[in-house]
């Protein structure tokens, strides 16, 4: 009974910003790493962007400096913030979270439905 919503996608400018949310939902013992993948059409799933439960935080070459994910541990929820963006940054994104659902059960990876994000004068 895990759900990730995600929202904040939509249609944006060549330069401009959004920034995407991620709450996780239901039985929840804790969180490991959460993060954010993307998929183009025609391509694979890629990842973006993954933060640890402690803050350490990891990125795909073609997003540093430009991208920052975070998380608020006390909702659940990890955050994209998107600055600068291009046309090739255009796909579907989704959240990922590595929950445990009871402590004595190992985690297991939940996906979010996904949320449109579209770069384009």
């Amino acid at each position: 009974q895990v759900q990730l919503v995600e929202s904040g996608g939509g249609l944006v400018q060549p330069g401009g910003s959004l920034r995407l949310s991620c709450a996780a939902s239901g039985s929840i013992f804790d969180i490991n790493a959460m993060g954010w993948y993307r998929q183009a059409p025609g391509k694979q799933r890629e990842l973006v962007a993954t933060i640890t439960s402690g803050g350490s935080t990891n990125y795909a070459d073609s997003v540093k400096g430009r991208f920052t994910i975070s998380r608020d541990n006390a909702k659940n929820t990890v955050y994209l913030q998107m600055n600068s963006l291009r046309p090739e940054d255009t796909a579907v994104y989704y959240c990922n979270a590595a929950i445990r659902v009871v402590f004595w059960k190992s985690e297991t990876t939940y996906w979010g439905q996904g949320t449109q994000v579209t770069v384009s004068s």
